[in-house]
């Protein structure tokens, strides 16, 4: 049976959609943005994170471990990746949970079992399933079987995505869907490559192709200081969005946190963290009066 590699599954999740939602996030990305606020997401193999604070040198990860891949060391247990398999011994038996393996491959009857848990408050709430990431788009056929299979029992369901990917595979998992959660992280290609390693040509061929469907669309914009917060982009952000067939004019506004300095630590990778500043609330409420003039509706969150 296919599987597809999950990393996270949030429940009573507000801020995916409509009512409450059960979020499940598939691990690996096409993208590398530089401001990713889930640097474990980005690649497509599991992976194993180590909070050095909650160690309390139990050492039942290295009596444990069967590839001998770790050690105590001053700085805490260290792991040796030429030999660590990802087994999740170390996980399992840590008594503070200094450990966590990210990646798990499900079968899609196991995660509907934990899909279907949740379907009181689907009801209650007018809620249903957000697939997020990394990036969804990624593990097309999975995902489209999840989604039929959520299709059957009426589930109301949302793919938060990039948007890049192959033109046919967004169309059909289009078919599938009720909404679409799209960054538009910023509209000249020259940026939007130095940034995130790929050009965005693709992704607004994309979402305006998308656009000529019946498919909901809400667009998410991380509001980065010297990346995308200035009035030209802004501008261009709300031409592009009145240039798009049907009503798509909702964007939520993601002011820059640096959540993610933590989490490389963890990885092992605090080397790769790049701070980047968010803009303050006066400029927050200047781009906001900048898409209202354009007739959208921006608001912070969501």
């Amino acid at each position: 049976m296919q599987t597809g590699l999950i990393f996270d599954i949030k429940k009573y999740a507000i801020n995916d959609g409509p009512g409450i939602r059960l979020t499940v996030f598939f691990k690996g990305c096409n993208l590398a943005c530089e401001w990713c606020h889930n640097p474990e997401s980005i690649s497509t193999k599991v992976q194993k994170m180590y909070t050095a604070s909650k160690c309390i040198g139990a050492v039942k990860c290295i009596d444990n471990c069967p590839n001998d891949a770790l050690k105590m060391t001053e700085a805490g247990i260290v792991t040796d990746y030429n030999v660590c398999n990802f087994c999740g011994i170390c996980a399992e038996v840590c008594p503070t949970k200094a450990f966590e393996i990210l990646g798990k491959f499900k079968p899609i009857d196991e995660l509907m079992k934990v899909i279907d848990n949740e379907a009181a408050f689907f009801d209650q709430s007018g809620g249903g399933v957000t697939f997020s990431g990394g990036e969804p788009l990624m593990h097309a056929d999975y995902l489209l079987q999840i989604l039929k299979e959520c299709g059957k029992r009426f589930y109301h369901r949302v793919v938060d995505t990039t948007a890049f990917s192959s033109l046919e595979t967004i169309l059909e998992v289009a078919q599938h869907t009720e909404l679409f959660l799209i960054d538009l992280k910023v509209m000249d290609e020259i940026i939007y490559k130095k940034f995130t390693s790929v050009s965005n040509k693709k992704i607004l061929r994309n979402i305006t192709e998308l656009s000529k469907t019946d498919v909901d669309i809400i667009f998410r914009m991380p509001l980065i200081k010297g990346v995308n917060a200035s009035r030209s982009n802004i501008v261009k952000t709300a031409e592009f969005m009145n240039s798009l067939d049907g009503d798509r004019k909702v964007i939520n506004l993601l002011p820059y946190h640096k959540v993610a300095e933590n989490k490389y630590k963890k990885l092992g990778k605090s080397e790769n963290f790049i701070e980047f500043k968010a803009p303050d609330e006066t400029e927050i409420e200047e781009i906001i009066s900048v898409f209202k003039s354009y007739g959208i509706t921006a608001s912070v969150g969501g």
